[in-house]
């Protein structure tokens, strides 16, 4: 009996964390239309962001690597200074939904639920690339160097607006 409670607990738990994670109303197809995951494998200084309960602890120098593997997954390692000057470290793994486009993925940190991660924006060289959402409640602005320069920040917002993100909402990340 404690098993069958425990299945219909996990099974519950399962399906409630799905319907907040996916996408099931119809959201704006805000996707760039190609990414090559081999030039964006590698590092990447977050310059901004939308708040999240997720990264409350960090205070800057955040950090993202993805490293693609064999199998067509990838690797993901965020990285983040703390108040009290430790980092907090988090891997997890991104697989892609959008196979002709690969700008469509899906990431976890935790066990089997995945969320969106949609490449909204990027770079022709890569140098930055813009992370959205379909239901535009995540943003985060992501650079290949701590800094990115104003006029290429400031082109990206006016590009994010004309998505419907709310660019009032993005905190820039201090990286030191």
């Amino acid at each position: 009996m404690k098993v069958f409670v425990i299945i219909t607990l996990i099974f519950a738990l399962t399906i409630i964390f799905a319907s907040v994670f996916s996408d099931t109303t119809k959201a704006s197809d805000d996707a760039v239309s190609f990414v090559d995951l081999n030039k964006y494998s590698g590092n990447w200084y977050e310059i901004a962001r939308y708040p999240n309960r997720f990264q409350k602890q960090c205070v800057g120098n955040t950090t993202a690597n993805y490293r693609l593997k064999q199998n067509g997954d990838i690797e993901v390692i965020n990285r983040c200074k703390k108040k009290d000057g430790s980092y907090d470290d988090a891997t997890g793994k991104a697989k892609v939904v959008d196979k002709t486009s690969n700008a469509k993925l899906k990431v976890s940190f935790f066990w089997v639920f995945y969320a969106p991660y949609w490449i909204i924006d990027l770079d022709p060289n890569y140098k930055w690339a813009v992370i959205g959402h379909p239901k535009k409640s995540y943003c985060w602005i992501l650079s290949r160097t701590p800094q990115l320069d104003e006029r290429t920040y400031q082109g990206i917002l006016k590009r994010l607006e004309a998505k419907g993100y709310d660019t009032a909402k993005l905190i820039k990340t201090p990286q030191n």
